[in-house]
């Protein structure tokens, strides 16, 4: 499978799991129902939005519990149906895209999903190496991490 592929359905899984314990499941759950049904045909929208369910059950109590291997099971099953539907209609990206904006609105009006590549050369390599998305520049005035402008 496409490794774009693979990683929206991973966060798709990941925002779906988020989900769960939100006031806004309910809605999250139809429309998450709604996207996998139309993979299969249709008319299932019932029998998923139950499987959902049952799955939000498992991840509060995992969660109550302290445990995270179940909560994380949680979120492979799903990034598994998720990668399958995407598989079986790669065209369904683009509507879980959309659904995933919706899901999360706060994070931005879409997910971009980028593919990252890293090399070394020269030798080997003795230091410590970061890799990051955002730095947050240190505060120059308490010698914690900040934000803002720096300060003198």
């Amino acid at each position: 499978m496409d490794a774009e592929l693979t990683a929206l359905a991973t966060a798709g899984a990941t925002a779906l799991v988020q989900q769960m314990v939100t006031e806004g499941w309910s809605q999250a759950r139809q429309r998450v129902a709604a996207f996998l049904a139309r993979r299969r045909g249709g008319g299932e929208e019932e029998a998923l939005e139950g499987e959902l369910e049952v799955s939000r059950t498992e991840l509060v109590t995992a969660q109550r519990d302290g445990d995270e291997d179940g909560a994380a099971d949680v979120a492979a099953e799903w990034r598994v149906r998720l990668r399958r539907a995407l598989r079986d209609d790669p065209a369904a990206a683009e509507e879980l895209r959309r659904l995933l904006a919706e899901l999360r609105p706060d994070e931005g009006a879409r997910v971009e999903v980028r593919e990252v590549h890293n090399s070394i050369s020269g030798g080997v390599h003795h230091g410590t190496t970061i890799q990051a998305g955002v730095v947050t520049r240190l505060d120059q005035r308490g010698g914690g991490f900040g934000e803002g402008p720096a300060r003198g």
